[in-house]
């Protein structure tokens, strides 16, 4: 998800410079809504669990994107399926998304600990390739959502600032420990309203927080509404996961926390200060990154986010609140 989420500002930036560019995104249909904010951008969304499944299923997918007339082919992605696809599209020589395997398994091993270039950046070099350069301007976002009775309603009104809060990521070595999140979320809770964000296998944890300042929304708005509610938010606090990036693409300021995996590697927000992030302590876990999505590390690493201090992320947040965009 967070990888989808992180084409929209680069889509928007190409559609702002190229206003006589139809863009088609091929994607899954549960991603669609990511992209109702963009102009001449619409949606292609395979069957892959009937007409496009399997080898011959993406021969079919070829031919019904020639239906749309398409002139060119970049491939944000470059996995399996995708390198496949393009097989049935040389023609159009597609250019791939280059994803820096050689320098992020280096980052990984210790062989360096330096920036990489940017997800980002990766996805404005594949169309420059395809003589599309994208200048770097001062980005535009959408205006906030108007949200709709069914939302308002569980939102309730008050004029407190709204923070977003999407406690979970695919690892544990990525989440911040719940107990100390509990107790961020009870001192923010005393001065702000809090939006918890999860999945509805997350509902249930979510849910057993109680406080009159805290409404948890997993599993009780579709996408489209989720994304309304987050572009009203004033901050989202976020771990290395995808809603950090569905926040950025809205324009939202960010704070993101993070364990086994480092902003080096490239997956920072869109257009966030650098300095809204909090990191595991590197003296006592020194091997981090230990690996680019948080699926490896040694043992006793997975607890290295205890290293950040509740009272640090309160504060951080407060800060952000003071700062104009």
């Amino acid at each position: 998800m967070g990888d989808v989420a992180m084409t929209v500002p680069v889509l928007r930036a190409f559609t702002e410079q190229y206003p006589e560019i139809k863009l088609t995104v091929l994607t899954r249909e549960f991603f669609k809504p990511f992209f109702r904010d963009l102009e001449n951008v619409s949606v292609f969304a395979p069957d892959l669990k009937g007409n496009h499944k399997g080898f011959f299923g993406l021969l079919e997918l070829s031919k019904d994107l020639r239906m749309l007339g398409i002139d060119a082919v970049a491939d944000l992605h470059n996995v399996l399926r995708s390198n496949i696809l393009k097989i049935f599209l040389l023609d159009l020589k597609p250019i791939q998304l280059d994803k820096g395997r050689a320098e992020k398994k280096a980052l990984v091993k210790g062989k360096i600990f330096e920036q990489l270039k940017s997800t980002h950046q990766r996805y404005k070099d594949v169309f420059e390739k395809l003589g599309f350069p994208i200048k770097d301007s001062d980005p535009i976002f959408p205006e906030r959502a108007q949200l709709n009775s069914k939302t308002l309603n569980l939102m309730g009104s008050d004029t407190k600032n709204w923070i977003g809060i999407a406690p979970f990521a695919a690892y544990k070595s990525k989440m911040y420990p719940l107990d100390l999140m509990e107790s961020v979320i009870k001192d923010l809770s005393k001065s702000y309203k809090i939006l918890l964000f999860g999945s509805k296998d997350d509902a249930a944890y979510l849910s057993s927080i109680k406080n009159e300042n805290v409404t948890n929304i997993a599993g009780k708005l579709n996408l489209d509404e989720e994304l309304d509610v987050i572009s009203n938010l004033d901050v989202m606090l976020s771990m290395d996961s995808g809603n950090a990036h569905l926040a950025a693409m809205m324009g939202v300021k960010v704070l993101t926390l993070w364990g086994v995996t480092h902003p080096y590697a490239g997956f920072f927000p869109f257009h966030q200060d650098e300095n809204n992030a909090l990191l595991a302590d590197r003296k006592k876990f020194p091997e981090i990154p230990t690996s680019i999505y948080g699926n490896k590390f040694p043992e006793g690493y997975e607890n290295c986010m205890a290293t950040i201090d509740p009272r640090d992320v309160v504060e951080k947040i407060e800060n952000i609140l003071k700062k104009p965009y």
